[in-house]
């Protein structure tokens, strides 16, 4: 083997091993399902279940949030109410494009002002261009407290 001829053999071998270099996490990257982002998770303390009414009133929680490797405590609001002996939350986003829901006691629902969408007591649309119902938390109760979970979407069985 010539000297010209191993020089240029090993400028290909290095050529290959810098290109796989390069493709290999690009690939990875476009075709491997990647993680997914962790939102908002655990249980969170939501207050009194014997403080709870029949008229859906907004309580504020803490909610852990992961983002890689940090971790921020936040603050979320859910609408809680009691009817029949059952506690519900629904979550304070329209499910049209997540506008801020307001509880009307005048009209007897959930109102959002921003695309005129209605909602009934139970999170139904009455009105609007929202698409399904308002989402709906995962409760639980202990004790005398209320814990919220992650948010299940309404067309979610």
């Amino acid at each position: 083997m010539l000297r010209r001829e191993f020089h240029s053999r090993a400028i290909f071998v290095l050529n290959a091993v810098i290109g796989a270099a390069l493709a290999l996490p690009a690939a990875a990257y476009l075709f491997l399902p990647g993680k997914r982002k962790r939102a908002a998770g655990g249980w969170s303390d939501a207050g009194s279940v014997s403080s709870l009414t029949e008229e859906p009133r907004q309580a504020i929680i803490q909610r852990k949030r992961v983002d890689a490797w940090k971790t921020t405590l936040e603050e979320a609001t859910a609408w809680v109410f009691k009817r029949d002996g059952k506690v519900t939350a629904f979550s304070p986003s329209c499910p049209h494009l997540g506008c801020g829901v307001s509880f009307k006691a005048d009209q007897g629902g959930f109102y959002c002002p921003c695309h005129d969408s209605s909602f009934s007591i139970d999170g139904e649309v009455l009105s609007g261009p929202s698409p399904r119902a308002l989402d709906q938390f995962e409760t639980k109760v202990e004790g005398d407290r209320l814990w919220l979970g992650s948010v299940r979407r309404s067309d979610e069985a």
